[in-house]
């Protein structure tokens, strides 16, 4: 029986794969079947997740890659095309961020962030456009923007101002480019329980709880919990979705507690 929740076959880039939420992705992919290529700036972080999706019996290679360079981005879609023959998936995961107060933040800071998050999703997903275009079977360009980019962040402005643009170029590029079949959707994710979200944004025990206070389902997400929704989109059943914001965070609105 066909199945629209299969990416078995897609061929799927994932940057930023050796860290965090990215780890998840590739894996929940190479799990289902889709042969994967994991991108990020550190060959150190992205050879044990490849090793790992192997040893599992799933299909992986790898390239490093700098985001905000724009022949690194083409190259990187050449390079699932060589092992692959094709490219039908991209999940733009990787990011950046610096926890600052606005009035000491550098102009270097602030470039960095706005760079890696809005301008390398931009080039990275021209790349893979190209490609798509090119085999002229559609395609799917999931990227990762954060609650940050719908309510803002205090002392992380570049963050919270480049995930914003994030979803407005998620919304730009699905206009643009579905008459070519292709489909680009957002996933804003809220509290994940990572080690690198921990360290900026939970620091203490006492913000953590307030962080679960916050949430309606009362608890951090997981990275699977993210990994999820990507396969979803990827897949035949998410067909006539475009141009969405996906918002994983648990329910903004506080918990409701009868005690």
């Amino acid at each position: 029986m066909h199945d629209p929740f299969s990416v078995t076959g897609k061929v799927t880039i994932v940057t930023g794969g050796g860290t965090g939420i990215g780890i998840s992705i590739a894996r929940e992919f190479a799990a289902r079947g889709a042969p994967v290529l994991i991108a990020s700036r550190n060959a150190a972080h992205l050879e044990p997740v490849r090793d790992q999706i192997r040893g599992a019996g799933g299909r992986c290679e790898m390239t490093v890659l700098d985001v905000r360079d724009a022949a690194q981005c083409e190259a990187m879609v050449a390079e699932a095309v060589k092992h692959f023959g094709r490219l039908d998936v991209l999940v733009n995961n990787h990011g950046a961020s610096i926890a600052s107060p606005s009035l000491d933040l550098s102009p270097n800071g602030w470039k960095a962030v706005v760079d890696i998050n809005l301008g390398g999703t931009f080039l990275a997903s021209r790349a893979a456009a190209r490609q798509m275009i090119a085999q002229g079977s559609g395609g799917a360009i999931i990227n990762l923007s954060s609650i940050a980019g719908v309510l803002g962040a205090a002392a992380m402005a570049p963050y919270g101002a480049s995930k914003a643009g994030v979803i407005n170029l998620t919304i730009s590029h699905a206009a643009e480019w579905g008459v070519h079949g292709i489909r680009v959707n957002c996933i804003a994710p809220g509290p994940i329980d990572t080690e690198g979200a921990a360290l900026r944004t939970w620091p203490n025990p006492k913000v953590r709880e307030a962080v679960v206070r916050s949430r309606a389902l009362g608890r951090f997400g997981r990275i699977e919990e993210v990994a999820w929704p990507c396969v979803f989109l990827a897949s035949e059943a998410a067909s006539y979705i475009t141009g969405a914001v996906l918002i994983v965070d648990g329910g903004s609105a506080p918990r409701y507690r009868v005690d």
